[in-house]
């Protein structure tokens, strides 16, 4: 067995030597730029050219609505996604990135000043410690608006530390809104702490219900996942030592709001989006089940009211309803794998597939 320590050590090592740029990876992690939403473009084009070649995330982690928010950076690397982000809080907040790799942290510190005067602002800090130690850093519990990681998460050896440490420094109504890999069956003990399957984020990989029962544990009682995609292992060997099990990147949001229940009940409530946010102004994609058009009585559970009614969303939306009165479970709500499949668009739960009929249900509403 291999200690928490040889893991730590390992992940530096790859982080660290090993990786000279993301082209070194032998996955296809790693985003590519062209997909990135067009608003964003410029926003990455501003960023210095090694910051870029340095990002090893596996997806897209802007949520809307980031003006003057605080926000914290698990696993930062050489700092592109909080480069980023700082852009889009603006000079009234704040980007911290948390980082256990020293040669990762040099490279993002080493370009502040670049950044702070292409932007105009400094508002961009670095710590170096680890992401299940978050209790260690100077960080003020309940401090932040938004917690974001790419691709980090399953690199760590004790992940229910690090969900518990998130919801531990966000504020009431806050989100970790983070992208991961993540596995459609358990990863195997003998390839678990092989030190090149770890670093490419395969072997460290959640079965994806382990993830949602650790979600469950920590407080976060209804993990939303927002996207996925399959990934490809371009390298035959790695291929060959993980055979069957299928991996995916997927984008997921967790809300720190108390009342969360561990299924989708009916209050018989509903919601109306008012098309007051930046880049959506006919229709909020808030997770991968909920498409919420502009202008539309939209029939939602209990938990997706309290999430739109309790965060920074609840300006843009119309409330219908209350908890008075209950009607059994939300229909639509399933337990099937959840990535792959089509995006609900529809506000009709009637119309949701059930889980016999499909394998995008995730566990909330549809």
């Amino acid at each position: 067995m291999t200690s928490a320590t040889d893991l730590h050590r390992s992940v530096q090592e790859y982080y660290g030597s090993t990786l000279s740029s993301s082209a070194d990876l032998r996955t296809n992690a790693c985003c590519d730029a062209s997909s990135v939403p067009a608003p964003l473009r410029p926003l990455l084009a501003r960023l210095h050219p090694e910051v870029l070649s340095r990002y090893y995330g596996c997806g897209l982690v802007v949520p809307p609505l980031l003006e003057g928010l605080r926000v914290l950076d698990l696993g930062c690397g050489s700092g592109r996604d909080v480069y980023l982000l700082a852009q889009l809080v603006g000079a009234g907040g704040e980007v911290v990135g948390v980082d256990m790799t020293p040669e990762q942290l040099e490279v993002a510190r080493r370009h502040s000043q670049h950044h702070a005067e292409a932007f105009g602002y400094a508002n961009v800090r670095f710590l170096e410690g680890r992401i299940e130690q978050l209790e260690a850093l100077p960080l003020e519990p309940g401090s932040f608006d938004l917690v974001i990681s790419n691709c980090v998460v399953n690199l760590s050896p004790d992940k229910l530390a690090v969900l518990n440490g998130v919801r531990r420094l966000l504020k009431p109504g806050g989100e970790f809104f983070f992208a991961d890999v993540y596995a459609d069956r358990r990863v195997p003990e003998a390839l678990r702490h092989d030190p090149v399957l770890h670093g490419e984020c395969l072997s460290g990989a959640l079965y994806w219900n382990d993830f949602l029962r650790l979600a469950r544990c920590s407080g976060f009682a209804d993990a939303r996942l927002v996207d996925d995609r399959p990934l490809e292992i371009t390298d035959p060997e790695l291929a060959g030592r993980t055979g069957a099990i299928r991996f995916f990147s997927a984008t997921y949001r967790l809300f720190h709001i108390e009342a969360l229940e561990d299924a989708c009940e009916d209050h018989g409530q509903a919601v109306i989006y008012r098309g007051s946010i930046a880049g959506h102004p006919d229709a909020l994609p808030f997770d991968k089940h909920h498409r919420i058009e502009t202008g539309r009585v939209f029939p939602v559970c209990g938990n997706t009211f309290r999430m739109l009614a309790e965060s920074r969303l609840a300006p843009h939306f119309d409330f219908i309803g209350d908890f008075s009165r209950h009607y059994g479970l939300f229909e639509g709500c399933g337990t099937a794998l959840p990535f792959g499949g089509p995006e609900a668009t529809t506000a009709d739960p009637a119309a949701a597939a059930t889980p016999a009929k499909t394998s995008a249900t995730s566990g909330s509403c549809c």
